[in-house]
């Protein structure tokens, strides 16, 4: 599979001038250019991030809001409740061309095994996510690695095209059953960021809807000349 655990080197020498060292934390000082140069950070709403079966309310807001260069700092750290399953909506402020995923776990049974993601959709919790990644409805899912690397999984693009929300869902992790925390300290996302304005929509309509706006109020058809009782289907070339 293409888009399991190596992603994080073939991302990273994708994106980073082909080293390959990237095996070793303190070599991650070189990455900070490129991944900022598409890091979706600034168009993230955090406010708006929603995370279930969080030990600590807040702590999965708190791991997306960590700046890359704070990416390889243990804390803050998202870890589950009552169970090792975790579930997190992520909503962007504009919509996005997502490019790829990164995160950062541990070598330890508490790394998440797993990610399914979701695009678009709010209306997921624990039990509708689980029907929808069991029925292989996720949009993509990936394998994550055991490691305290910066893992970077890239998405198919022609998916994710009009991202404006993702759902994460980490079901298990590699402690088999036996590990009940999930733990995760950083996760960031890269791809290209395009504002959702209403002006656009608004310029869009009226070049539209005014024409037929001045063929039914008398007051306005007057300001039209020769389209007085030319009936409703003039948009007004005939003079």
């Amino acid at each position: 599979m293409s888009h399991h655990c190596h992603d994080e080197h073939a991302g990273h020498g994708g994106h980073d001038h082909g080293h390959h060292d990237h095996d070793h934390d303190h070599d991650h000082s070189d990455d900070i250019t490129p991944a900022l140069q598409f890091s979706l950070y600034q168009h993230i709403d955090f406010g708006k991030i929603v995370t279930l079966n969080e030990e600590q309310s807040g702590s999965g807001r708190a791991i997306v809001q960590k700046p890359w260069d704070k990416r390889l700092t243990e804390e803050p750290e998202l870890a589950s409740d009552v169970d090792e399953q975790l579930l997190m909506h992520v909503p962007f402020t504009g919509q996005v061309k997502l490019h790829a995923i990164l995160l950062r776990t541990s070598g330890s049974a508490s790394a998440p095994r797993t990610l399914h993601v979701f695009q678009n959709r709010d209306d997921l919790d624990f039990g509708s996510a689980e029907e929808e990644a069991e029925a292989k409805h996720a949009t993509q899912s990936f394998e994550l690695a055991q490691t305290s690397d910066i893992q970077e999984f890239a998405v198919k693009r022609a998916i994710f095209g009009q991202v404006r929300r993702l759902a994460l869902f980490f079901p298990d992790n590699f402690g088999d059953g036996d590990e009940d925390v999930t733990r995760l300290s950083y996760l960031g996302f890269r791809g290209e960021w395009m504002q959702l304005g209403r002006a656009p929509v608004n310029i869009l309509y009226e070049a539209a809807a005014n024409p037929a706006d001045h063929a039914l109020k008398g007051t306005s058809v007057n300001q039209m000349g020769s389209n007085i009782g030319g009936g409703g289907g003039g948009r007004g070339p005939g003079q």
